[in-house]
């Protein structure tokens, strides 16, 4: 694998992004910044040996900065939504940043909440996406780094993240996080790509075609957070065991937007597949393992219409969003495996993504 870096832009602050990009010998290429970690192209093959790129993004660090969606960034320290805006962990009661509810960060629409409640989401006001991170790039991988303070976004424990990404020749794209804490602090960290396998500006996914292997998923209350319960799959519109057509089953989800949804896969540390995702028109699938217990399956519902990178049009239903994470609102459900990590043990998630031709 070849690592290069190029200069991308200057913070609004003034600090200096760097584009790393991980280049294979089938033609795919993958860029990241260190700007948020964000992924901002992912270029393949089809078919017929045409290279586009799939992921959305932006041409700009100001955009990165200043547009919703987390299009392409990391996210921490606590992936999807906390009730209420806070947690009791240890006697002691932490208030977060209310960012979801009345005024969701995806768009700026109302999101699920009938009774107006407030949620922190991804990570709070500022999460992991929009930090600078260090970086350097060590024999065949690329090792980003962001060191987030004790009290940042009123969590406890200063955290120590690495993210660290290899690609193969094999077309497996490897992302590796670790992070250790300096107090009992829940963690979830995920991977916030948007994709569309017929190319960026390609505007739908309705075509794709996807798979998810799994039998549980978890049902929302109107406040948008999981009830508590795991539900069966089979007999339900949530049943994508079998590979499914988005354009059969999307506007089928009662609430009419799509699917923001959470599947159960084994809760262990094993690598295992959570979703294949096809586009037959273009030949290409991707496939995502991942030692998570579960993934978010995002239809882009709350993405409003703007501009995206090269003169692409964004907006709803243009990409899936795979977020390979723990359970959403772990804190608050004891029946869920925990998200609380503790002081002297080390966090780790692996998550890859596989590209290939029909």
């Amino acid at each position: 694998m070849k690592i290069t870096n190029d200069y991308f832009g200057k913070t609004k602050d003034g600090q200096q992004v760097t584009c790393y990009s991980l280049a294979n010998s089938h033609g795919i290429n993958i860029k990241i910044l260190d700007f948020g970690a964000t992924i901002t192209e992912i270029n393949v093959p089809d078919k017929n040996g045409v290279i586009n790129d799939i992921n959305l993004g932006f041409n700009t660090v100001e955009e990165y900065e200043e547009k919703p969606g987390y299009i392409g960034g990391f996210i921490g320290r606590v992936a999807n939504r906390i009730g209420g805006g806070e947690f009791t962990l240890d006697d002691e009661t932490y208030k977060l940043y209310q960012n979801n509810g009345q005024h969701c960060l995806h768009g700026g629409q109302v999101g699920f909440n009938k009774n107006n409640g407030q949620h922190c989401l991804h990570g709070g006001q500022v999460g992991f996406n929009k930090k600078m991170w260090t970086g350097e790039v060590t024999n065949d991988s690329l090792i980003l780094k962001y060191v987030s303070p004790d009290g940042e976004e009123n969590f406890p424990g200063e955290l120590i993240v690495t993210a660290e990404y290899q690609l193969n020749d094999d077309n497996e794209f490897l992302m590796l996080y670790t992070a250790t804490t300096s107090k009992a602090s829940p963690v979830n960290l995920t991977e916030h790509t948007y994709i569309n396998l017929a190319g960026h500006d390609y505007g739908c996914i309705k075509d794709h075609i996807v798979t998810i292997p799994a039998s549980y998923w978890l049902p929302l209350g109107d406040d948008g957070l999981p009830t508590g319960e795991r539900q069966p799959v089979e007999g339900s519109d949530y049943d994508l065991r079998l590979p499914t057509c988005l354009a059969d089953v999307v506007d089928k989800i009662p609430t009419g937007r799509g699917f923001e949804n959470y599947f159960c896969l084994e809760d262990n540390k094993d690598l295992k597949l959570a979703a294949r995702v096809e586009h037959p028109p273009t030949g290409r699938y991707l496939e995502l393992h991942t030692t998570e217990p579960g993934l978010q399956f995002y239809t882009s519902y709350y993405l409003p219409e703007m501009a995206g990178k090269n003169g692409a049009t964004y907006k709803q239903f243009c990409a899936i969003d795979l977020e390979a994470q723990h359970y959403p609102d772990s804190i608050h459900q004891p029946n869920f495996p925990t998200t609380v990590h503790q002081p002297g043990k080390t966090y780790t998630q692996k998550t890859v993504y596989t590209f290939g031709i029909l």
